[in-house]
């Protein structure tokens, strides 16, 4: 068997070559041009590494299913490269990737800035909601709305050509990689891991953002041991772009005070400096403290099978979404509770998490035989887990369409009415 190679990401490197790197990630939707103000400073004392994510600036379309695969993405070009220890600054998406980093890898960091981040960004239903509207729309309503998620309205209003500039990077980014890095993000949720990020960290926020504020900022400042808070005012989202010398001049002060030390063990000694990125040897897997988190040992299965509630309410999480789950369970009692714990053991533990079929064909057999019973209450929230398992519109019409065939006209009218309905809500991008 051949073995798959992984894909280096598409990067930019800025300053002396004997200078320690520092690298710079970008937020979802943007690029690494999103640095440029920076780049002048930080290059006069690193060795700046700056990055697309995939399908970002004319990168290669590898759509990346989490952040922990970005992570081994980011860490092989790294080894490509010859880079064993480094700092690293992100923003938004690229501070959860910091995260990652630093819980994977700790002895590769020397020190570590997250910039509009979050433990969670958000909740899952969001961002799949976010993957819905584009997979529906594309990037253009995504691409209009970005301005006012990014930036505070004065500088829209005194900046035009830089918020066109935003705009464009949305509207030229690969849908699929932008679709499936909405996935990570729902799917990312560190907030239980927080104590185990064991480097200088600083956090930095805009006081004006309103995606991940400075209620977000506080939650990882407490959370991470060595941490420090520094709130940009008059800034959001993007703080980098709005208040360039501001985050510039934190991000200099922190990697020059903060850069933890590294410990070479053929000399017994701590060594400050990196070595050039065309010299550094790739550091192998340490025993001892710094070594990769194992797995969680799994107890021996007891009686058979493990019990598939666990894995049930996951995907039934994960299809249906957060908000109509609780809603289920929530209204449960004495009497309904007991069929609520069979749906989700045995519909999604046993049924729905079998690897047979993928998600899209399961949804495209439970809306075909939804039709064919007429339960079009049901079939009103298998339609939005269609749309937020990969069907788009045009898929779902096609299967409705079949149902009318075998199933009858009358109960394909019905669902045509109801499935019209829902994803004219699901796809329609909010003003």
């Amino acid at each position: 068997m051949s073995e798959t190679k992984t894909p280096a990401l598409q990067y930019r490197i800025d300053g002396p070559e004997d200078a320690p790197v520092l690298i710079l990630g970008p937020s979802l939707g943007t690029t690494w041009h999103m640095w440029d103000r920076q780049v002048p400073e930080l290059a006069k004392s690193w060795r700046v590494f700056r990055f697309d994510l995939p399908g970002h600036g004319g990168a290669p379309a590898y759509p990346a299913g989490s952040v922990s695969e970005l992570a081994g993405r980011l860490l092989a070009t790294l080894d490509q490269l010859g880079v064993g220890r480094f700092g690293y600054a992100g923003c938004a998406f690229s501070g959860a990737l910091g995260i990652e980093l630093a819980l994977r890898c700790p002895e590769r960091i020397a020190s570590l800035a997250l910039i509009a981040a979050s433990p969670r960004f958000g909740t899952a239903d969001e961002f799949r909601q976010r993957g819905v509207i584009v997979r529906s729309n594309g990037l253009d309503p995504i691409a209009r709305t970005s301005p006012e998620r990014w930036f505070t309205s004065g500088f829209v209003a005194a900046q035009p050509a830089i918020t066109e500039w935003a705009v464009q990077m949305v509207r030229t980014t690969d849908p699929g990689c932008y679709i499936a890095a909405c996935e990570a993000l729902a799917a990312f949720d560190v907030r239980a891991e927080l104590g185990m990020v064991g480097v200088p960290t600083l956090v930095l926020v805009g006081s004006d953002d309103q995606v991940t504020g400075p209620a977000e900022a506080r939650t990882l400042v407490a959370g991470i041991p060595d941490a420090r808070l520094a709130v940009v005012p008059g800034a959001s989202h993007l703080v980098p772009v709005e208040q360039p010398a501001a985050v510039t001049d934190l991000l200099v002060r922190h990697f020059s005070t903060a850069w933890q030390p590294a410990f070479d063990s053929s000399t017994g000694q701590m060594a400050v400096q990196v070595a050039p990125a065309q010299s550094l040897a790739v550091v192998p897997p340490q025993a001892g403290p710094f070594a990769e988190i194992a797995p969680a040992v799994v107890a021996p299965e007891v009686m058979g099978r493990p019990d598939p509630y666990d894995a049930g309410i996951k995907v039934r999480r994960e299809v249906l979404g957060d908000a109509h789950v609780d809603r289920a369970l929530a209204s449960a009692d004495e009497f309904s509770g007991d069929f609520q714990e069979f749906v989700t053991r045995y519909a999604w533990g046993e049924i729905w998490d079998r690897p047979g079929l993928d998600r899209r064909s399961r949804s495209c057999v439970t809306l075909t035989a939804l039709v064919a019973g007429g339960h079009l209450d049901e079939l009103a929230f298998h339609t939005r887990a269609a749309l937020r398992n990969g069907l788009t519109p045009v898929e779902i019409k096609e299967v409705l369409l079949q149902t009318a065939v075998y199933c009858g006209v009358p109960a394909a009218n019905s669902a045509f009415k109801v499935a019209q309905q829902v994803i004219r809500e699901e796809t329609t991008p909010e003003e």
